[in-house]
């Protein structure tokens, strides 16, 4: 919220009158009661003679491509000589004998604009009736110059006092749980507490505003309002001003505090709203009361109807929109902008002012189905005080009549009651247990009744009533925040706990790190895959209807449309990683991720019980079993070359193997022993599959993409994937560490001639069996075929490594191993043994 330094210094100086603050003090101010500030500025210096004038004569001149006037004004002694001094000036905004604002040449405006004398449309021009923006009082250009009381000063007077320039312009972040602080009276309130000072309710002490107003007494009713419960507004007042005078502007000082707050002046009765608003924090609205025929409706609108609003725009309305409406039609989008209709115009002289209570969410789904955002709209999104609705009509309605003339008439109409707050409990003590400062009884209680809170002291525990503006203080807590608060947050310790003592990462987390941590070492890089996935990836896949990856779980509100649903699989989200790297130049890269998966159970919707009370085990019951199984993956993907070229030689791409080797990579830190099987699951290569096996069961595939997926999804030729379910592996904690032996190993080499379609793998099982619990390793080194060995015949030689804990192990006891090894192999495959 934007709000000047010396509008709430003034307001507080009511009460404290030797009440003065420097700008970095005030912002210090604001940052000790918990509101940041964006920064603040002072208004832009003008330096040189900038006077009080009074306009003498005018004259219109003719001949050009727009308006155009001489002026004569009256500037003192100012001038030098007395005489009227000549100005050529384009606003229309003013006539003789009003009192403006002059600045003479050798005056340098903000944005280094200097003054001089000059001869233009055939006058001489020796200064300029400014306008507020060009004092920076303004940011954009207003429709006129400055016009001020006659009772500002004498022609040749300095003006700057009488414009306010020393002044500070301060931006406050206001919190969404404290719009009270949208307004002039939640931040003096705020700042009193801040430094200290006695504060006055200005909703009930408008003199503190320097208003000169009085509020003529409340009898009768003024129009007939129906006020529908399907709206869930609380409350709605509506007020009368007969006979003002629409050609007066407001007031220079009432101009000013909305230009500095960042609102523009339009006329006498829509300033008055705008300036009620950002003092008491009550939005308002100005009807012209002559063009309301009948009662009003506050209802909920039809859909499909039409508002044409202040912003010139016809907006389609929704069911969920509340409008005022009267015998015509609707004239006001509730709590949002008004209708044109009904809109404010030059021959306006008597007007309807309406305060009112809105839901506030009602307000906010308005607010963003129609893209229209205003100063009304954020307040009542974050909640208005309700007890202010008739303090706002009778200070807006006796206001207006003190600018603009007229009568404010009798009758008010006012709808609905001040709703009770809640009584909370809280012991005295609470805020020192918890913040570990000591807080006396007396200071507990003195600082909940400085935020307006009713406190009655009933022993070691205080019956607090929050005020009215304060719907977001609920519970206990709420009000220790508010005592540490005012009470300084950067007097509490800052002391950081002792850890309590415990075993750390439990078993399965270590083993997610060690499986992390062994395909880091081996060159992958991790990546986070998204949990949120595009269903119809499965169609570009193949997959069958039947597919088990196929049931996946809605998100109902996803944050993109294209990816609603949550993966069973990774590999949809490390394929668009792959596509992106290699949008981006990236040709050769081996990447992994570790991310639970979700599998859909039952209809896949789960319950919504009330929140008002603890859901039964019934319902826990059916909230647990509509949760979806969500296994832990992993998952490897790899393109381009795996080992670069370069002097050593040529580079190596990663390949299918590759992937299988990443998936012993994390049986190896899992603790268990894969097996593999020639496989035919999409989206890999039917040819270059491997299942992959624990105890029988598959746990995961890896292997060569199909090359139809790759194009499909435009991703490179030959990429490779693994992905493996780690929840499916048997657990091992392998405690003890294992002992290694301190002796000798002895190495042996074994080649068995086997038919082709015996897998490499099911040979190397069947001798790892055979050879008995002396050897340590079995690994394939090669693979030979030729016509001696016989069509359909290929030959497998694997290198053995045999130790023995206890001893150096003889020639005699490795032979003895390997034959055992041919021989087990002989029986079970038809293996023979090669010489």
């Amino acid at each position: 919220m934007l709000i000047s330094q010396n509008w709430v210094t003034e307001l507080l100086r009511h009460s404290n009158p030797d009440f003065a603050v420097t700008s970095p003090e005030l912002d210090a101010g604001y940052v000790r009661v918990g509101f940041e500030t964006e920064g603040y500025a002072p208004i832009p210096e003008t330096t040189g003679p900038l006077v009080i004038g009074r306009v003498e004569s005018i004259e219109e001149l003719t001949g050009f491509k727009k308006p155009i006037r001489h002026c004569l004004v009256n500037v003192g002694l100012a001038n030098g000589s007395g005489e009227p001094q000549s100005i050529v000036c384009g606003a229309r905004n003013f006539t003789e004998g009003d009192t403006v604002v002059v600045s003479l040449p050798g005056a340098v405006l903000p944005g280094n604009f200097e003054i001089a004398a000059r001869e233009t449309y055939g006058r001489i021009s020796a200064g300029m009736i400014c306008s507020a923006a060009e004092l920076g009082l303004a940011d954009k250009q207003n429709s006129g110059i400055i016009t001020l009381d006659a009772s500002a000063g004498e022609p040749g007077d300095d003006a700057r006092a009488v414009l306010g320039l020393d002044d500070t312009v301060f931006d406050v972040n206001i919190t969404p749980d404290r719009g009270y602080a949208l307004s002039a009276r939640g931040l003096t309130r705020e700042l009193a507490s801040a430094f200290n000072l006695s504060y006055t309710d200005l909703a009930y002490h408008p003199e503190v505003a320097g208003l000169g107003i009085s509020v003529p007494p409340v009898s009768g009713n003024l129009v007939d309002v129906e006020l529908r419960p399907e709206t869930k507004a609380r409350r709605f007042g509506l007020r009368k001003v007969s006979g003002i005078d629409p050609s007066v502007e407001s007031p220079f000082w009432l101009q000013r505090e909305l230009m500095l707050s960042g609102q523009r002046p339009v006329n006498a009765a829509t300033d008055v709203t705008n300036y009620v608003m950002l003092l008491l924090g009550t939005p308002m609205h100005a009807f012209d009361a002559g063009v309301i025929s009948g009662g009003i409706v506050v209802r909920n609108a039809r859909a499909g109807e039409k508002l044409t609003t202040l912003d010139h725009t016809t907006r389609t309305l929704d069911e969920g929109d509340v409008v005022i409406c009267d015998d015509s039609g609707i004239q006001s989008l509730a709590g949002v902008m008004g209708g044109s209709t009904s809109e404010i115009s030059a021959t306006t002289t008597e007007v309807f002012f309406e305060a009112a209570i809105w839901d506030p969410i009602t307000v906010a789904r308005t607010s963003r189905r129609h893209r229209l955002s205003s100063e009304s709209s954020r307040r009542f999104e974050r909640g208005v005080d309700p007890a202010v609705v008739e303090a706002a009509l009778d200070i807006a309605a006796s206001l207006l009549v003190s600018i603009a003339g007229g009568a404010v008439e009798a009758a008010r109409t006012l709808i609905g009651e001040v709703p009770e707050m809640p009584v909370i409990t809280v012991r005295a003590t609470r805020p020192s247990e918890l913040a570990g400062v000591e807080y006396s009884r007396e200071t507990v209680i003195s600082r909940l009744r400085e935020v307006g809170c009713t406190v009655t002291d009933g022993g070691d525990v205080l019956e607090v009533t929050p005020p009215t503006w304060r719907p977001d203080l609920t519970m206990a807590a709420d009000l220790v925040e508010e005592v540490l608060r005012l009470e300084g947050l950067e007097d509490i310790p800052t002391i950081v706990p002792t850890a309590p003592a415990g075993r750390g990462l439990n078993p399965e987390q270590k083993r997610r790190r060690v499986i992390g941590h062994a395909l880091a070492y081996s060159g992958y890089a991790e990546i986070i895959p998204s949990p949120f996935i595009d269903p119809e990836v499965f169609d570009s896949w193949g997959l069958g209807a039947g597919d088990r990856r196929r049931e996946v779980v809605t998100v109902l509100n996803p944050l993109e449309a294209d990816r609603s649903a949550l993966g069973t699989t990774l590999l949809p989200s490390m394929l668009d990683a792959v596509v992106r790297n290699v949008a981006r130049g990236h040709r050769d890269f081996s990447l992994f991720g570790v991310q639970q998966v979700a599998f859909g159970r039952g209809e896949g919707i789960s319950p919504m019980p009330s929140v008002a009370e603890r859901p039964g085990v019934e319902v826990v019951d059916e909230l647990i079993a509509s949760l979806p199984e969500q296994p832990l993956h992993v998952a490897t993907v790899g393109t381009g070359n795996i080992e670069f070229e370069g002097p050593w030689g040529g580079g190596r791409a990663y390949t299918y193997s590759d992937a299988i080797e990443s998936a012993r990579t994390v049986a190896r830190a899992a603790g268990v022993e894969l097996e593999l099987r020639n496989a035919e699951h999409l989206p890999w290569h039917p040819g270059r599959c491997a299942a992959l096996l624990v105890d029988g069961r598959t746990v995961g595939h890896a292997g060569e993409l199909h090359p139809q997926v790759l194009e499909r999804l435009g991703l490179p030729a030959r990429t490779c994937a693994m992905e493996l379910d780690v929840t499916a592996l048997p657990f091992d904690e392998r405690l003890p560490a294992p002992v290694l032996s301190a002796f000798p190993a002895l190495h042996q080499d074994i080649a068995l001639v086997v038919d082709e379609t015996v897998p490499a793998e099911d040979v190397r099982i069947v001798v790892e069996e055979g050879a008995g619990e002396l050897l340590e390793v079995v690994e394939l080194f090669d693979v030979y075929r030729s016509e001696q060995l016989g069509e359909g015949r290929k030959s497998l030689a694997f290198s053995l490594r045999f130790r023995a804990p206890d001893r150096t192990l003889t020639d005699e006891e490795a032979n003895a191993a390997r034959l055992a090894a041919a021989t087990l192999a002989a029986e079970r495959l038809g293996a023979e043994l090669r010489a």
